[in-house]
């Protein structure tokens, strides 16, 4: 005659009877666990490249709005003053910005002013963004 244990599955743990009483092991086994983690890396492998360019398009985006919003405080300035502003401090300290937007590719707020000379002073015509590289496009970041 063989004392074979009655076992009964749950979901992550087993009853077994041994000696006449129940007993829980609890936990899953190692198979479970490795067949757990090959799906969830499987899905990672796709998941995980579309949000990173999704991650790129916001900052690109990001980007095109701040050189715009810049570009037209510098065309209001000009068109309220009859004159573009010396730095971009000046579209700040008269109202056109509340602060020069941080370029989210460099994470600062250094921008290139592109100067023209206007009656003999260099006064700031139009920006362009410092970052280095190319866009999703294929453009380069400092053509914007």
């Amino acid at each position: 005659m063989t004392f074979a244990p009655k076992v009964k599955k749950l979901l992550w743990m087993e009853l077994v009877m041994i000696h006449g009483k129940f007993k829980i092991q609890r936990g899953f086994t190692l198979v479970e666990l490795l067949v757990v983690l090959v799906i969830i890396a499987s899905l990672l492998s796709v998941v995980l490249p579309r949000y990173i360019k999704s991650l790129d398009k916001a900052e690109e985006s990001a980007l095109k709005s701040d050189l715009a919003t810049i570009r037209i405080s510098i065309d209001r300035f000009y068109s309220d003053k009859g004159r573009y502003p010396k730095t971009l401090d000046e579209l700040v300290s008269e109202k056109y910005l509340r602060h020069i937007p941080v370029d989210p590719m460099t994470k600062q707020a250094n921008w290139q002013p592109i100067y023209i000379n206007m009656d003999g002073e260099q006064v700031v015509y139009d920006i362009k963004s410092n970052a280095k590289g190319v866009s999703i496009d294929g453009s380069n970041y400092q053509t914007w």
